[in-house]
């Protein structure tokens, strides 16, 4: 995996202390070429509840016919449905030549109420039945909210976040502008997966599709960070919202698997101390582990996150990094993005629209000139959702909400760039 980190300020003043961020990028290896693989493991929860009646299970059940055609007779592949009650149409197991398994959706149709909670752990209970020493891939699809069972959002999040321990990642797909999306929201977040928003049963079965190519093309799983602080650093906070748990003097991030040459952009802030001696200074140590899918090599990269300190004249000049400004900036329209959607959660809409356009009037300010031809798409990219976001929420805030979720989601859990030509 490559790995490169650089500093917004990589020179501090002596005796001053100061926050800096670390932006750090990763970049999975590539597969060339034809390949044996290990036999993927996708499980999907279905929900059949009546509300999914109205064109949006026909389409989800196609998209399940489609993606069968796409795996390896020797290819795992399981199908939970819910509404008050949980049925199993397809027992977990090897895909063969996929007519059992387009017979039994078949028969699927629309029925009562939802019990989101039972049908997850129901499908979580499938995909460890049979995944081996291998990692599995689960999908939740909902278009609604859970009324049943199981319905408090920690609870679902821990229940998606023990299965994520166990080699099982979760993934949820929110159909239509009626599905709770701080539930599905949390229970990816838990799963270490995608959360995604469709705004009808056809964008449903393309976030899908997408879901079953990644797998497909994993190169690197169970990737995790462990940063150390050093000495008398007071904190090192991640702008990432991934899941995160203490260790022995720090912390560990779970970054989890990673398609061929897919990129991840991790950010954070490290208050740097007062520091009296000149010269390089050590601020934090970092560790990243991963799984290379081709061999099942386990890998260990550490790595030391230095500053330089020097006289306080010499440091008045530095300029910060622009990418890594740049960055910063970027992040925090995410982070504005989610205090948007928890005012709109208590009805304060005009705060909500403050956010967003405060986060547009902070990206306008940055010089693209600084910028690389990535960036500059990047941030053109984000004024245009936060357009996007505002104009919708004048004529549905319940849909801008999902819209700015989803959004925030995939720029800032999965931040991604491609590779850069300049």
């Amino acid at each position: 995996m490559e790995l490169d980190a650089k500093l917004d300020l990589s020179v501090v003043a002596v005796d001053s202390g100061e926050t800096v961020h670390l932006l750090l990028e990763l970049e999975a290896p590539g597969l060339e070429g034809e390949r044996r693989r290990d036999p993927a493991n996708l499980q999907v929860v279905l929900d059949r509840s009546g509300s999914m009646g109205g064109g949006s299970l026909v389409a989800a059940l196609q998209a399940i016919d489609s993606l069968v055609g796409k795996l390896a007779p020797d290819d795992r592949f399981g199908l939970v449905c819910f509404d008050d009650s949980v049925m199993v149409p397809v027992a977990a197991g090897a895909v063969g030549d996929g007519q059992a398994i387009r017979t039994a959706i078949r028969h699927i149709h629309p029925g009562g109420v939802t019990n989101l909670g039972d049908g997850l752990i129901r499908g979580i209970q499938e995909a460890g039945r049979v995944k081996g020493d291998g990692n599995t891939n689960l999908v939740l699809l909902s278009d609604g909210h859970a009324n049943r069972g199981t319905t408090e959002h920690g609870a679902l999040e821990q229940i998606a976040r023990t299965a994520q321990t166990q080699g099982i990642s979760t993934s949820t797909i929110g159909i239509g502008y009626g599905y709770d999306e701080d539930l599905l929201e949390a229970v990816s977040r838990g799963g270490g997966g995608n959360s995604h928003f469709a705004q009808n049963g056809d964008e449903a079965g393309a976030h899908l599709a997408g879901e079953v190519d990644g797998l497909l093309e994993q190169s690197v799983q169970a990737a995790s960070l462990i940063v150390n602080p050093s000495g008398d650093v007071s904190g090192v906070r991640l702008y990432n919202d991934l899941p995160v748990s203490e260790t022995e003097g720090g912390f560990m991030v779970e970054i989890g698997s990673l398609h061929s040459k897919e990129k991840r952009r991790l950010l954070f802030a490290i208050d740097v101390p007062d520091i009296a001696s000149l010269g390089l200074a050590q601020v934090c140590e970092m560790e990243l582990r991963w799984v290379e899918t081709e061999t099942m090599e386990s890998k260990v990269v550490k790595f030391p996150v230095n500053v330089n300190v020097v006289p306080g004249d010499q440091a008045a000049g530095r300029i910060a990094d622009p990418e890594v400004e740049t960055e910063l900036r970027f992040q925090q329209s995410q982070r504005d993005k989610r205090a948007a959607n928890e005012a709109i959660a208590r009805g304060d809409h005009d705060e909500a629209r403050r956010l967003w356009q405060g986060s547009r009037h902070r990206l306008t300010s940055l010089d693209q000139r600084r910028m690389s031809k990535q960036e500059r798409l990047d941030v053109n990219e984000e004024l245009a959702s936060l357009d996007e976001i505002e104009h919708r929420s004048q004529l549905d805030m319940n849909a801008a909400r999902k819209l700015s979720q989803a959004d925030f989601h995939r720029k800032n859990r999965k931040r991604g760039r491609e590779r850069r030509d300049d």
